[in-house]
């Protein structure tokens, strides 16, 4: 997971920073997080890196979920908190794990469900767009 500190435990932070990097860049695309990386002042580098150490350097590197759960976990969480741009950058870097449109079809139903008309109204329509840009959408010639 990363560098371990001196007794074997817990990896170290500066451990934790290059693992969530190179989980963040292969989920999320390189491009997009260098540049996120390199456009952080001081004041939201801090940001960047917390982002980076927890989310990606421990959340995303344990060993108890796949990154294709964890990008079906994301969709429906983001969902129920209405963050659509997070949700449009989830759902790309849920294909990139092998998440198929039907399945993202699927959460998003079910997080509609729970969290609301008005929440899943915002979430599909987020996700159909990546979708259609990614063109992974099925063609069917109806609502589309």
């Amino acid at each position: 997971m990363g560098e371990r500190d001196s007794t074997g435990g817990s990896p170290t932070v500066d451990g934790l920073y290059e693992r969530g990097l190179e989980i963040r860049r292969s989920v999320l695309g390189a491009d997009y997080v260098d540049s996120s990386v390199a456009g952080a002042d001081d004041f939201l580098g801090a940001f960047q890196r917390i982002t980076t150490e927890w989310c990606w350097g421990y959340a995303w590197s344990r060993d108890g979920l796949d990154h294709r759960t964890r990008s079906m976990l994301n969709i429906a969480m983001l969902t129920a908190l209405g963050r659509i741009p997070e949700i449009r950058l989830h759902v790309r870097g849920a294909l990139t794990n092998g998440v198929t449109v039907e399945e993202i079809k699927e959460i998003l139903l079910h997080a509609t469900v729970y969290c609301g008309i008005p929440a899943g109204l915002d979430a599909f329509k987020a996700a159909h767009g990546v979708l259609a840009e990614a063109g992974v959408l099925p063609s069917n010639g109806a609502g589309e």
